[in-house]
């Protein structure tokens, strides 16, 4: 994997003293993210030309995983080579790694302190509009069709009512535009043809060496620490579960969020739908990719049942396991799938399938979205099962004033004002904890 010849013009040190400064700034979510590596690297800098940066970002949409992480690490490639990507790669996330376990570590020791239940408290509200302004983002670019639509409502359908796992649900979709592709998409649709020619060739001897090598590192450390712990516990389950989030996270955090949610909460009770909702608050507020959620799940996880070690220890191990699961991948599938993904570029019927695959996702994230509003702007919850499947129902004489109205001028400050999010859970935080004391 040889570097592109921008290596020779950025510095080795100096493009590693880049990614360490971006990796303490890189707030707002991948749109975020990513606008601010197009500032920084393609205006300010000038490292990479506009055509490149568009050309690496096009190849991290159609992988599964963070899309701004993986262009991150795309672009590092292509600077200077495998140490470049390594290093983007690396340093894009570990500081916002730190900063969720301290804060973890905050909530599952201190959680109970009246302050600072108020404050999570507030970005749980903060949550809700969150959420429910993604979905309408994301669903005003992508249902340009009534067959569209009907498929995002089929998978909210799906997810919520009859409980279908979320890898199902993105399958199924895939197959409805690869199978009725006029039915999805028009001839008119862009077909998205690459401009720039094949940087590597996808050989069979190089995708044997990259595969050999990629899953070594990924799922040796993580075979070990379920060996240590013992295949039964629950760093064992966080190893095993993040590895196949890894693999089905097509569609964004947002997406993925309905399928950790449905697993972490319902299947394995690792915490419940409101602490669900306070660590998607957690990871809005700090640098790095909002999926880094999957380390407050998996602290908390293993914090409650430490297997022989300390609680601490243990929450920490969790968070790490989940954070080499969820992100080692990224890496694996940039040089790997990269050259082979290239060439798929201008498919027609791909074009169909990711078409049908984002309109499901309109329909997770709005599951993902109904099940924090009822578990957060609600004091009281039963749950029901019309088809098989628990359905929490709001007791709507419990609602809370305060959270609903929080959550409301959240949704009016990000759709209407273009608030950024960072600032919209903080105040929510501060009004939850000054709430609290009062």
């Amino acid at each position: 994997m040889e570097p592109s010849e921008a290596a020779a013009r950025v510095p080795f040190g100096e493009a590693v003293r880049f990614w360490m400064r971006l990796g303490l700034v890189n707030f707002g979510g991948p749109t975020g993210q990513i606008a601010l590596m197009h500032t920084e690297l393609v205006e300010r800098r000038r490292w990479i030309g506009e055509p490149n940066f568009l050309h690496a970002l096009n190849f991290a949409m159609l992988l599964p995983g963070p899309e701004a992480h993986q262009l991150a690490i795309y672009v590092g490639w292509l600077l200077n080579g495998s140490p470049g990507a390594i290093v983007a790669g690396v340093f894009f996330l570990l500081p916002a790694f730190f900063l969720i376990v301290a804060l973890s570590w905050t909530y599952a020791v201190h959680g109970d302190v009246a302050w600072i239940a108020g404050v999570f408290d507030g970005f749980a509200w903060a949550v809700v509009a969150i959420v429910a302004a993604a979905m309408l983002r994301i669903a005003a670019r992508s249902l340009g069709r009534r067959s569209l639509v009907l498929i995002a409502v089929l998978a909210f359908l799906a997810l919520y009512l009859v409980g279908v796992p979320f890898p199902l649900v993105v399958i199924g979709a895939g197959l409805v535009g690869l199978l009725a592709r006029d039915l999805v998409t028009s001839p008119s649709d862009p077909a998205g043809a690459s401009e720039h020619p094949e940087r590597v060739r996808p050989t069979i001897a190089r995708t044997v060496r990259v595969l050999a090598l990629g899953l070594t590192v990924w799922l040796l450390p993580l075979l070990a620490v379920a060996a240590a712990a013992g295949f039964d516990s629950v760093l064992a389950e966080e190893a095993l579960f993040f590895s196949i989030l890894a693999l089905v996270t097509f569609g964004g955090a947002y997406a993925a969020l309905a399928y950790v949610n449905q697993a972490a909460v319902i299947r394995f009770s690792w915490l419940t739908a409101d602490e669900m909702a306070v660590g998607l608050s957690l990871a809005e507020t700090t640098p790095g990719p909002l999926i880094l959620v999957v380390c407050f799940v998996a602290f908390l996880g293993a914090f409650r049942d430490p297997a022989g070690l300390t609680p601490a220890a243990a929450g920490v191990l969790g968070a790490a396991v989940a954070a080499w699961a969820t992100f080692v991948p990224s890496f694996l599938w940039i040089f790997l799938g990269a050259p082979s993904v290239e060439r798929l570029r201008g498919n027609e019927r791909l074009g169909s399938a990711l078409a049908a695959i984002t309109a499901a996702v309109v329909g997770v994230i709005g599951s993902l979205a109904v099940t924090f509003a009822t578990n957060v702007l609600f004091d009281e919850v039963r749950v029901r099962t019309p088809l098989g499947h628990d359905v929490p129902v709001p007791i709507w004489s419990s609602v809370d004033p305060l959270a609903v109205g929080v959550a409301v001028a959240a949704f009016v400050a990000i759709r209407r004002f273009d608030v950024n999010v960072v600032w919209v859970v903080l105040v929510a935080g501060a009004i939850g904890m000054v709430a609290a004391i009062s």
